[in-house]
């Protein structure tokens, strides 16, 4: 079975999400193990990237556990219990700053810089 992050990470891409953010959780959250943060480029996009995120996902095994944020939000989030992603518009993400709120943490960025 092929790994929920790498999953993620590659259909965000593939759908065209940009800033694909990796936070490392495992330390510090007995929930989940990664939050995944992506910036869509308006709330359609959002939506579409949600739907592609839960159906790549579920195709390889993966239980969705709840999807939050209605058709348009600006914020969605997809909850697969190890890897949450929190998909965000511009502006969102700008206003809620999670990678602020977690600094401290491991955060790398997709695709690595190598």
């Amino acid at each position: 079975m092929a790994d929920l992050l790498e999953i993620t990470e590659k259909k965000l891409e593939e759908k065209l999400a940009e800033d694909i953010t990796v936070i490392d959780m495992r330390d510090v959250n007995p929930f989940t193990d990664y939050f995944v943060i992506a910036t869509a480029r308006n709330p359609r996009h959002a939506d579409s990237l949600a739907e592609e995120v839960i159906k790549a996902s579920e195709e390889a095994g993966f239980t969705l556990r709840t999807r939050e944020g209605a058709e348009g939000s600006t914020w969605i989030l997809v909850d697969f219990n190890e890897v949450i992603v929190h998909i965000f518009t511009e502006e969102a993400r700008s206003l809620y700053k999670l990678e602020n709120l977690w600094g401290d943490l491991p955060i790398s960025h997709y695709p690595s810089a190598d």
